[in-house]
């Protein structure tokens, strides 16, 4: 039995998550930021030109991933 109605909110916030998560454009995103980091391992770290590559995919990868982590309302306001 729930006494709080703060359950609703969860599991909404709970159900945004994998429904971002889930995304077709999210997927491949992130999929494609995974393979040209892949790519980059794959040719070699020969020149400071594959640094900067292996960074822009990197930061390519972190951006899918802060995209879906849930965001607190109340740092929001």
């Amino acid at each position: 039995m729930l006494v709080e109605g703060n359950y609703a909110e969860v599991e909404t916030s709970e159900e945004a998550f994998w429904a971002r998560l889930l995304k077709v454009e999210w997927l491949g995103q992130t999929f494609a930021s995974l393979c040209w980091i892949a790519s980059v391992f794959f040719y070699g770290l020969s020149a400071p030109g594959d640094w900067l590559q292996l960074l822009a995919a990197s930061g390519w990868f972190v951006a899918n991933l802060a995209a879906v982590i849930p965001q607190d309302k109340e740092s929001a306001s």
